[in-house]
């Protein structure tokens, strides 16, 4: 009881200290907040039982190869925003940096697509845990939220439902400071290295961990949007704001992923989506409902970021190309989503986002080769150029091999 109470008030002190305006006014805040949200949103919901399920004890050692593939591509993805949008400043190969750019924005369309999907179906398993017939009932709640985020877009936009994000990043975080917290107490008092050994798989198959780890990762998915808020921010300020976002989600991370271990015990052997709720329940009764509430406010506004921009790439792709706007964007997400929602359970929704950004990444990477192959001169235009190239050619690989954990 008293360390419910606790983590209660350690929760709320936490929002209120994130939700003071010197806080959300602050410029470079805000520039990192977009990113940091994004990562740690849907990912932070699932990732312990995906990989309680897949490796056991293995998990910190997977997690920390996880987030750092994804640093490596954010590095990519930094690597682009300094030299890659000044399209002026790179006289070579221009016409196919563009065309690799152009065909990377669609594909980042297609991969909001199915992410919208997954955030409002992780949304609907969190609220209906536990009720009879949840897939369903999941189904039904997930239809019902994609027409009415579409119907919005569609006739009055989603300017509105963009200001949640802002609340529900701060209360999300305080959250995961109350969860974090409370796992290291219990870890305290539960921890037996035998019980830890016990964990480890004793038949684990490297290359089918390779591909399920491939498989979930749309976990540590949400950097690249830093390279789209060129309207609002610096390039040096999105440089250094991307980076930070991924240092520190990559140790929320790993630290969460850490100290669950002694809790994977309590996972049954059927991977569930809202595992999490089990598991925390064994920490402190009243991280379920804080759990709860952090899923609905991120999955939402996650979900409603990911349709805004889908809209925004399909206008600047398509839209100049065949007369698009963004409200066919809209339209998109709500025609996919409704067909994966019935014909795919959400363990095969996320192999599917996954796949989708490892490719957009795969051709980000791309035009990281053609822009070093225009700015740089000597050996380093080489060295750059063909790193990049290979770096691509092993997201293209990752995306082929990924399977779903469930």
């Amino acid at each position: 009881m008293l360390l419910n109470s606790f983590l209660v008030l350690l929760a709320l002190i936490l929002a209120a200290l994130l939700l003071r305006p010197k806080i959300r006014e602050n410029l470079y805040w805000r520039a990192m907040v977009t990113p940091l949200a994004s990562i740690i949103g849907s990912g932070f919901l699932v990732i312990v039982p995906l990989l309680g399920n897949a490796v056991g004890s293995y998990a910190p050692l997977a997690i920390i190869t996880i987030v750092s593939v994804a640093y490596l591509i954010g590095g990519t993805i930094r690597f682009n925003i300094q030299h890659a949008e000044k399209h002026d400043d790179l006289p070579d190969n221009r016409l196919w940096l563009l065309r690799t750019e152009y065909t990377s924005d669609i594909a980042l369309a297609v991969a909001y697509f199915i992410s919208v999907t997954f955030y409002l179906r992780l949304l609907s398993s969190f609220v209906l845990n536990g009720v009879e017939n949840e897939v369903f009932y999941s189904q039904l709640l997930t239809s019902a939220v994609l027409i009415f985020i579409g119907c919005i877009g569609w006739f009055k936009g989603l300017d509105l439902l963009e200001k949640l994000e802002e609340y529900s990043v701060s209360i999300k975080l305080a959250i995961i400071g109350s969860l974090i917290i409370g796992w290291g107490i219990y870890d305290l008092g539960n921890t037996e290295m035998a019980t830890i050994k016990q964990l480890i798989p004793k038949d684990l198959d490297l290359w089918h961990s390779a591909r399920l780890l491939a498989g979930i990762l749309i976990v540590v998915q949400g950097f690249e949007t830093s390279r789209y808020l060129g309207e609002h921010y610096s390039s040096k300020l999105r440089i250094k704001t991307m980076r930070a976002a991924q240092l520190s989600s990559g140790l929320i991370y790993v630290i969460f992923v850490t100290l669950s271990v002694p809790t994977f015990i309590f996972l049954s052997p059927d991977v569930s989506e809202t595992a999490i709720i089990t598991l925390s329940k064994n920490v402190a009764t009243v991280l379920p409902s804080m759990l709860i509430l952090a899923a609905v406010m991120s999955q939402f506004s996650a979900a409603v970021a990911d349709t805004v921009g889908s809209g925004g790439l399909i206008g600047q792709t398509l839209g100049k190309r065949f007369g698009f706007g963004a409200r066919f964007g809209y339209l998109a997400v709500v025609v996919i989503g409704l067909v994966l929602t019935w014909t795919a359970n959400i363990f095969l929704i996320i192999s599917f986002a996954s796949q989708a950004f490892a490719i957009y990444y795969a051709l980000q990477a791309l035009v990281a080769a053609f822009a070093a192959y225009s700015v740089f001169e000597g050996q380093k235009k080489i060295t750059y150029s063909l790193g990049f190239a290979f770096f691509s050619a092993f997201l293209f690989f990752l995306a082929a091999i990924a399977i779903p954990a469930g």
